[in-house]
């Protein structure tokens, strides 16, 4: 039996007049964009748009390959998905056009538009979807994220050229919101066929821009795609992008970044400080887009697969002794809002409990006294049979702001005062990656970006504590619970909403009573805009699209 067929392009219009589109008027605060049809008359087409981001240059333009965040936020100019995903949690209709699945949950059929072409002049078809896949699971592609979303697809098989089937090992309730994101979209078959280092260098796909010159530690220049056949179903018109290109540059230091965007050097930034963030909501010429990350909220892990945090007491004491609600209060300036979820709060089955994580040095003495860890050394810090109580916890400088770092420093201040030895270790990304692998941690934030609930499974089931073949594995805290597992496993295969909600809210209880993480706040998304219109984000992994952008106030 085949159900629920998706509405088409067409029959989204009048819901998309009614407000999907979130070009926002300019003003600050706004969660969706910058900027709308409103403000054409004071913009031009054409033009440079130079954007400035802090976060970790790609060492691939290839999201298939690894599959990080910034990948997504470059990809998201060049490569398209197979859907998309609205505010609400509805998916969209964007190279497939509609889809269907067997009663059994085993077999997917999706429709394609037939009028897109990759910049390369490859068709789109059911077998570029059918390679794209394929690459995906290849273990010689080294990908995590891409791969870890299409593990259940079995095969893809090419009915005709607009019809491509999935046969899938087991029902993925997960399946459309996995394609919805930029580490499974799609790529010209014969782009990959190059091999990897090509590839890697410009990545080819059906997006308003094209991958142009990349000069490693500098910048990548993205030229408009003249050919562009427009299939965003949130885009607030039909043709080609109206810049001529984007000019896409690597600035780690987020005063600079801000300097430059204050200056007009650059019109967008991400990353900016908190006291930036703030003086935008106050009203100006700077536009700020507020754009939370799905998937998980940003935590610390604790590897309970080692010791200290092997031990349920040990972990709980350290979270009652963290307190990281002050810091979070007076570093973020307002910008984000302490949680006590494992889950983005834009997520609808977020699931907290703040009671698990009230401060109370006094219950983390009794929890360390009863678990051993009775005596001090000259330092203060907490021995037992002489071995002190040692937290490494490895920061990449690439994915956390100032204010994270500073926050980390006074959790290290607050838990010392319980007798823990926090040692921060601060490493560029690879060193980062580098650590993590080799289990030379005891806490680590790592937050994990990923459309729907579905990332409980990712996170936490105990498959996640075997890498990927990019080497990268995300149970991070080292969760091995046949019981968590069975209801994530659970949750994963059925189509039922009010079921799939109640598994995944019992599967965040025994995350949660079992103190494997520390809860902060979510996924920090911020974009400054200044001198420019029609930045919007995408409702699927919330990056940047400028398909709509125009210079001009």
């Amino acid at each position: 039996m085949l159900h629920s067929l998706r509405p088409t392009r067409a029959r989204l219009a009048g819901a998309l007049a009614g407000g999907l589109v979130l070009t926002l008027a300019a003003c600050s605060g706004g969660s969706g964009g910058s900027g709308g049809s409103d403000d054409a008359a004071a913009t031009t087409d054409g033009g440079t748009l130079v954007y400035a981001t802090g976060d970790a240059e790609p060492t691939c333009l290839d999201p298939h390959v690894g599959g990080n965040y910034p990948q997504a936020l470059i990809s998201t100019q060049y490569l398209e998905p197979l859907v998309g995903r609205d505010a609400d949690g509805t998916i969209l209709p964007w190279l497939a056009t509609e889809w269907t699945t067997s009663e059994d949950g085993l077999t997917w059929d999706f429709t394609l538009a037939d009028d897109v072409t990759f910049t390369d002049g490859t068709p789109f078809d059911a077998e570029a979807v059918k390679v794209n896949v394929e690459h995906l699971q290849d273990p010689d592609t080294q990908s995590s994220t891409g791969y870890l979303a299409m593990q259940k697809v079995q095969q893809v098989e090419v009915v005709d050229a607009t019809h491509a089937r999935f046969h899938l090992t087991e029902p993925d309730a997960a399946l459309l919101e996995s394609l919805s994101q930029q580490w499974t979209a799609m790529e010209s078959p014969a782009g990959i066929a190059r091999g990897m280092d090509a590839n890697c260098a410009e990545p080819v796909g059906t997006g308003p821009f094209v991958v142009d010159e990349w000069t490693p530690q500098q910048q990548v220049v993205l030229v408009r795609n003249d050919e562009y056949v427009n299939r965003d179903p949130q885009s607030d018109h039909d043709g080609v992008a109206h810049l001529d290109q984007i000019v896409w540059r690597f600035i780690p230091d987020a005063a600079t970044r801000y300097a430059a965007l204050r200056s007009g050097e650059v019109q967008v930034i991400d990353n900016p400080q908190p006291d930036a963030i703030a003086q935008a909501d106050e009203g100006g010429d700077i536009t700020h887009v507020d754009a939370p990350r799905p998937g998980s909220s940003n935590r610390i892990e604790l590897n309970s697969l080692q010791a200290p945090f092997d031990d349920v007491r040990v972990r709980e004491a350290f979270v009652r002794a963290a307190d990281p609600e002050p810091g979070i209060e007076t570093l973020f300036a307002g910008t984000a809002t302490r949680s006590t979820s494992p889950l983005s709060s834009v997520e609808p089955v977020a699931y907290s409990d703040a009671d698990l994580f009230t401060t109370d040095a006094d219950a983390a003495d009794a929890l360390l006294d009863e678990a051993g860890w009775t005596e001090r050394d000259d330092e203060g810090y907490r021995t037992r049979d002489g071995q002190r109580l040692t937290v490494r916890f490895p920061v990449s400088t690439n994915q956390s702001v100032a204010a994270e770092q500073s926050l980390f420093e006074q959790i290290q201040a607050n838990t010392k005062e319980v007798g823990f030895e926090v040692v921060l270790e601060p490493m560029d990304l690879s060193g980062w990656y580098g650590a993590l692998g080799a289990h030379e941690y005891e806490a680590v934030s790592a937050p994990y970006t990923k459309v729907g609930p579905d990332v409980l499974r990712i996170l936490y089931h105990s498959e996640g504590t075997v890498p990927a073949p990019s080497g990268y594995f995300a149970n991070h805290a080292g969760v091995t619970d046949p019981a968590l597992d069975d209801l994530l496993d659970r949750a994963a295969t059925t189509s039922d909403d009010a079921e799939r909600a109640d598994l995944y809210e019992q599967a965040q209880k025994i995350v949660l009573e079992g103190y494997y993480i520390l809860p902060l706040y979510d996924q920090q998304n911020h974009f400054l805009t200044r001198g420019v219109t029609g930045v919007r984000t995408l409702d699927t992994v919330s990056t940047p699209t400028f398909l709509d952008a125009r210079l001009g106030a």
